[in-house]
């Protein structure tokens, strides 16, 4: 390996440890959720059926038992060509998430209604692959807040920046920027904002909103890009820059999903 790519290696991987152990200070001084998102790439719509089996009758229940609550579902409505199923998991603690697979499959294998899916052979799997992001939730927004059961759509929205310098500055402006306020006065309701800790696309933060419909989104985002308070947060200097790349998902919550 050369130098300069051993070097960025090196950086890469301290400002990961560094995330992980501010974590780990927030979570000590007590209330922040962790969020984890995992993408599950899927066949066909056979095999997806058999994940959606697996989850409605035994897999989220386990979750729940071992501590992991509440879980959405959801399907791309707006987003990548490739089948997707996304599964947001909400940890109280970072050892939720280190024993969450060992604790998950003591509660399962006991259980006949979850024998199919576990032991699906090499030849037929229910997915191709998942991949995961661990967030931490804001200060400003310590825990998900579950919208009304009601028929709804998700905006998933991620924001990617240039430096971890500039990603902290995005997070400062939705924090003590007065931004996530904004959203709320304007009618943009958020369900959770995450500073993504380990996951792709480094430095990141995603956070989800949650509308009636389409026609409501379009018109609270229209309503919120004409607010004064965020004309006059958006032109400060301190916060220009900040983001590099944004990727946004409209998700449907599958008739199972406790959010």
């Amino acid at each position: 390996m050369k130098r300069r790519e051993f070097l960025a290696a090196g950086l890469a991987g301290a400002a990961g440890a560094s995330s992980l152990a501010m974590a780990r200070e927030r979570e000590g001084k007590g209330k922040q959720e962790y969020f984890e998102m995992r993408r599950y790439h899927l066949l066909n719509r056979a095999r997806k059926k058999q994940l959606d089996d697996f989850l409605r009758d035994a897999g989220m229940r386990a979750m729940n038992r071992i501590g992991i609550r509440p879980v959405g579902v959801f399907n791309v409505m707006y987003g990548p060509n490739s089948p997707t199923l996304h599964i947001l998991l909400v940890h109280k603690s970072l050892e939720s998430v280190v024993q969450a697979s060992s604790r998950l499959m003591a509660e399962l294998e006991p259980l006949d209604r979850a024998a199919t899916y576990l032991n699906l052979p090499l030849s037929e799997p229910a997915y191709v692959r998942y991949e995961s992001s661990l967030m931490v939730a804001f200060s400003h927004m310590p825990k998900l807040e579950v919208p009304e059961k009601k028929p709804r759509i998700f905006e998933l929205r991620t924001y990617e920046s240039h430096s971890i310098k500039a990603a902290k500055k995005k997070i400062e402006m939705f924090n003590e920027g007065g931004e996530i306020a904004i959203f709320r006065k304007t009618g943009l309701q958020p369900v959770f904002f995450g500073e993504t800790v380990i996951g792709p696309q480094l430095p990141n933060l995603t956070y989800m909103l949650v509308f009636e419909s389409m026609a409501e989104r379009d018109k609270r985002w229209k309503v919120f890009g004409g607010d004064p308070d965020w004309k006059k947060l958006r032109a400060n200097p301190a916060y220009k820059d900040t983001v590099s790349n944004i990727t946004d998902i409209i998700l449907r919550p599958t008739s199972y999903s406790q959010i």
